[in-house]
């Protein structure tokens, strides 16, 4: 029987069978880059226990899994499928892509300034592919991360986004990935790029969701380019279904003085895996990197950050918190890593975990390396329970002991929702979340 590492033969099938319909099968230079990436996943092989990175996070179900290529499987979905995704009453510009494949039709972009662009990559394959080449998988890492090999190999559409310089977006991006999960398990491979040129900004929501409760793998990769002096907000959401498998990666290139700020939001998925690093290759580079999870049943959930100091004056701050109950796990690693040229480098840290039932079970390790003298670096991480003097207290004060608990639970999240400005997705989180601790408060009071 082969081990979980040569369970790459299915995909390579595949790939032989799609490479030629693939957006953009007719450039050289894609069609070899492909190649080159298929390759590399294949020496690589999926991830077993004994890889570091993935020694808490098992793929074996993921790998043995056998999964069809959207590609050639998309459904239609209608405008009202679609409709309780979208933020309401909120202005945005919006793509929607359904099982990997670009949906013009739910789709929204009108008014741009000159010279940006918001469009999904097949489309620039065929318009201006000489802009994406030497930038597309130019940061993001094939050569190491498997699902990234895998991704690169396979991408054929996704959103590519283009600032020109001193350019705001007013607007919000809205990119939607809807998977229906009405045929067998599918897999999707979204790709997006996103180039910010100096002293441009941009929000982009990247949000990830299930049509179905249905199994399929969602493998996605988003890589973003921030100029001098430009910034960008990246809230990522993740609302796929309970059986579904997600794997995500955003790798962020910042230049001198540009600033990234994301939120990451997982509540859905059976499996999920984000991994979120950037490199701060300019002086007085800035990211801010926040995290909320939310987990119960037997869901996985596992974030991996890194951040590289490669310039003096660079500075980062890191916040995640979860919520685990059931039998849930969370994973959380964050590194940091100050090169010995980023003197008075700033950099901090902390990962916050709430447990609400005794099965639930965290891993969390921030990680400091430092190779610079004259830097300020800090680190932390907590794993807690309610606190049975405070749910004494809100009962003495009249207040029955589901809700109690329902309270300080929300809580000890709040502190990460309150810092999304963007009204309906903080809206979105807060109800879900409330909807999730009230039916699991009365499971264990009741």
């Amino acid at each position: 029987m082969k081990g979980i590492s040569e369970a790459w033969q299915p995909y390579v099938d595949s790939y032989a069978r799609l490479e030629p319909d693939l957006a953009g099968s007719n450039l050289p230079w894609l069609r070899e880059l492909r190649q080159q990436a298929l390759a590399r996943f294949i020496s690589l092989g999926f991830p077993g226990p004994k890889h570091e990175d993935w020694k808490y996070t098992r793929v074996r179900t993921l790998a043995e899994t056998a999964f069809t290529s959207a590609v050639s499987s998309s459904i239609a979905v209608s405008l009202e499928q679609c409709q309780r995704y979208f933020l309401a009453e909120t202005p945005c510009f919006r793509l929607v892509f359904v099982d990997g494949g670009f949906a013009p039709g739910l789709s929204e972009v009108a008014d741009l300034p000159a010279g940006a662009v918001v469009g999904n990559l097949a489309s620039c394959f065929k318009q201006q592919a000489e802009s994406l080449r030497g930038v597309l998988a130019s940061y993001a890492d094939y050569q190491n991360q498997p699902f990234t090999a895998l991704n690169t190999a396979f991408m054929a559409d996704g959103a590519y986004l283009y600032l020109p310089p001193r350019t705001v977006l007013t607007k919000p991006v809205h990119l939607i990935f809807l998977t229906t999960g009405r045929s067998k398990a599918v897999v999707t491979h979204p790709r997006n790029l996103i180039v910010l040129e100096p002293e441009s900004e941009l929000t982009v929501i990247e949000h990830h969701a299930g049509l179905n409760d249905a199994v399929y793998f969602t493998n996605t990769v988003t890589e973003i380019v921030v100029g001098k002096g430009a910034s960008v907000e990246h809230i990522k959401l993740q609302e796929e279904s309970a059986k579904s498998f997600h794997i995500a990666t955003v790798q962020v290139q910042q230049e001198q003085d540009a600033q990234f700020l994301s939120r990451n939001l997982a509540l859905g998925g059976r499996l999920a895996r984000n991994d979120i690093n950037s490199v701060l290759a300019g002086e007085g580079a800035g990211c801010i990197l926040e995290g909320l999870y939310a987990l119960d049943g037997v869901r996985h959930v596992d974030n991996h950050t890194r951040v590289d100091h490669q310039q003096p004056h660079t500075t980062s701050q890191e916040f995640y918190k979860g919520i685990l109950e059931g039998k849930s796990r969370a994973v959380f690693n964050g590194k940091v890593i100050v090169h010995p040229h980023a003197q008075k480098a700033d950099a901090c840290q902390a990962n916050r975990n709430l447990l609400l039932s005794e099965g639930a079970e965290v891993d969390t390790k921030p990680e400091l390396e430092i190779y610079a003298d004259d830097v300020k670096c800090a680190h932390g991480a907590t794993v807690g329970q309610l606190d049975k003097d405070q749910i004494f207290y809100l009962r003495s004060r009249g207040m029955k002991e589901d809700a109690a608990r329902q309270l300080l639970t929300y809580a000890f999240v709040e502190e990460i929702a309150r810092r999304i400005k963007l009204r309906p997705i903080r809206t979105r989180i807060e109800h879900r979340l409330s909807a999730q601790f009230s039916e699991q408060q009365r499971k264990e009071v009741g």
